[in-house]
């Protein structure tokens, strides 16, 4: 007589939090380069600015506002994919 095992079933809800636990990662180490960039560019802008380059600084702080709006955003992704991994959704 053959013993076959057979594949291991994972639940649905344990394979939805994984996959919710890894767009939580990505999404996570996203923002930490976003935000790492933003640093660099706010003090590259206020160094150009200090040295009399004023010409740097409204388009230095409108790219670092898009920065914060799109680190916001992905916050709020990170928010509802961890809601809905919790929920089972």
């Amino acid at each position: 007589m053959s013993h076959h095992s057979s594949p291991q079933q994972i639940p649905r809800h344990v394979s939805q939090q994984r996959r919710g636990l890894t767009a939580i990662d990505a999404v996570t180490a996203l923002i930490v380069i976003l935000l790492v960039v933003q640093v660099w560019l706010l003090s590259a802008t206020l160094d150009a600015f200090l040295a009399g380059h004023r010409e740097t600084a409204l388009p230095g702080a409108i790219v670092s506002g898009v920065l914060c709006v799109a680190c916001l955003t992905m916050y709020g992704f990170i928010r509802r994919v961890d809601r809905d991994a919790r929920s089972g959704r």
